[in-house]
């Protein structure tokens, strides 16, 4: 009997941590640049000296979803989208080189030029800082210029490069702070080939009706396995009453 809940509950942890992953897609689905992440199941199974004891699951992410998503005009000069499969170098609150494809780009109080989440820019020699209050726009291959207003007549600026890296050859991993990173530390090459959109964002990859049908279904698996608990406990039942009988 012990050898079904415990197949029944390594199944409703799984479906719990699918529950999650594809929470987690469906909360991001208007993210710009959000990739979602892949889910997997594993069976695993404890093998006997003549046949398998217990056979149980083993869900989690597995990594995520690097299809690129629909382009969106927005018109907002600080918007950007990437070309291509190219991934955004930003520095994130610990220090790391991570990467994005989330382009929505403001200045914060500081100076730093940063997107939406919060993840400060990186050009060749480090984050890109910008004057305060000068307007900032934005050259095809990345380069960032600024401009005094209180001094029309002076051209822009350039203020660096933005840092459009390769993911090609090389292993890139999504975590849960949803920045991508490269697979056993290092960082990615630059690509001098890369382009940007200037007003325009990448939407997130995520289905949002295929992740809602994906929801229900591990909403459902956990619910058959709790079923699985319950017959074991009404066999349990009927098998002491027997017992008793004798």
């Amino acid at each position: 009997m012990d050898r079904m809940i415990y197949t029944a509950l390594s199944g409703m942890d799984a479906a719990m941590n699918r529950q999650r992953a594809v929470a987690s897609n469906l909360a991001n689905a208007s993210t710009p640049g959000f990739r979602a992440e892949t889910f997997a199941t594993t069976p695993s199974h404890m093998r006997g000296d003549t046949f398998d004891v217990r056979g149980f699951a083993q869900g989690a992410v597995r990594g995520a979803d690097l299809s690129p998503g629909v382009l969106t005009q927005t018109g907002r000069s600080l918007d950007i989208a990437v070309h291509g499969e190219a991934l955004i170098a930003f520095q994130n609150a610990a220090g790391e080189e991570v990467y994005s494809r989330r382009g929505d780009l403001s200045v914060d109080p500081a100076g730093l030029l940063t997107n939406g989440e919060g993840l400060q820019v990186l050009g060749a020699n480090g984050p890109i800082t910008v004057p305060p209050g000068w307007e900032v726009s934005f050259g095809t291959d990345g380069t960032v210029l600024a401009a005094d207003p209180a001094a029309p007549d002076v051209p822009p600026q350039e203020l660096g490069r933005i840092r459009l890296t390769s993911p090609e050859g090389s292993q890139v991993h999504k975590d849960l702070d949803n920045q991508l990173r490269v697979v056993g530390g290092g960082v990615l090459p630059e690509d001098p080939t890369a382009e940007i959109t200037v007003g325009a964002l990448e939407a997130s990859n995520v289905d949002s009706a295929g992740t809602l049908v994906e929801m229900i279904e591990a909403q459902r698996s956990f619910e058959r396995r709790m079923q699985m608990i319950a017959t074991a406990e009404q066999l349990d039942q009927a098998s002491s009453r027997l017992m008793s009988i004798r």
